[in-house]
């Protein structure tokens, strides 16, 4: 049976200053930027995120947030700079024995029709010449609140929020280091995303993961992560704790994607009897 990395693991640091001492990068970003042909999708972008946090990018569509995570597992290439994961350059990794290393949760899921649950979640051990028993299939079917009768379901029997849940199985499958997800839950219903973001927060604390979620929401952003980067024509704009951006920090472009839900929420206050 899989074990998952434990809550307490301590996080290496590094010195800076002389005598401080702060936590070493585990995903770093060294002057990076993409290209596509005259158009900058993500532009010089230089950024540590520490080992065991969950951060957001959050920003609008082509703010260049979803190029960012994708060349963390090499879907998208650099142009100039690097991407270090645990102080190793991506691009100097074969990309399967990379994506080994990452989860990948996606807004479309992706799951194969023709192969049931079981299949799905095991698809990426498989690949790497590894198999999974039932107990382990059932193990990380229950990670994401549902049972074992469930593995032997095709994809077209199931809802979209319990397809997404397999997809956070399959992407847990490997025992990764680093989570990756890219607008996880923008497909779902109110009630289904919230309770699956949840899930997905204590997941990330269950297992010590490092995850990166990118998502157009920023009440999402503000409940789950404890960090959340503005993104705003391929630049990071606001670096921001959930607390900092509700008391008015971050700029223009962060407050007013806070003025979002922060609007909404006095709305439903007007309504409430």
């Amino acid at each position: 049976m899989g074990q998952g990395r434990a809550e307490s693991a301590p996080v290496a640091t590094h010195q800076i200053s002389g005598s401080v001492t702060a936590p070493a990068a585990f995903l770093r970003f060294e002057a990076v930027e993409k290209r596509y042909g005259p158009v900058v999708a993500v532009g010089d972008v230089s950024l540590d995120i520490a080992q065991g946090s969950f951060t957001a990018l959050v920003g609008a569509s082509g703010s260049g947030k979803s190029t960012l995570l994708k060349m963390v597992n090499r879907l998208a290439e650099p142009t100039s700079g690097r991407v270090l994961l645990a102080g190793e350059d991506v691009t100097g990794l074969p990309a399967p024995a990379l994506r080994r290393r990452i989860g990948y949760v996606f807004q479309s899921i992706g799951l194969f029709p023709h192969m049931d649950v079981a299949r799905n979640i095991g698809i990426g051990p498989r690949i790497a010449g590894a198999s999974l028993d039932e107990a382990r299939i059932t193990e990380l079917l229950e990670m994401v609140e549902l049972d074992g009768s469930y593995s032997d379901r095709m994809p077209s029997e199931l809802s979209g929020g319990q397809r997404q849940r397999i997809g956070v199985a399959r992407a847990l499958a490997g025992d990764p280091e680093l989570l990756l997800m890219d607008e996880p839950f923008g497909a779902l219903d109110p009630v289904t995303r919230d309770a699956l973001g949840k899930r997905v927060r204590g997941l990330h604390q269950k297992l010590g993961l490092t995850s990166v979620m990118v998502t157009h929401d920023m009440a999402e952003a503000l409940l789950l992560a404890d960090r959340v980067l503005v993104m705003d024509a391929g630049h990071i704009v606001a670096d921001e704790t959930p607390g900092s951006l509700l008391e008015g920090a971050g700029g223009d472009v962060a407050q007013e994607l806070v003025a979002v839900p922060r609007n909404q929420a006095r709305q439903l206050a007007k309504l409430a009897p």
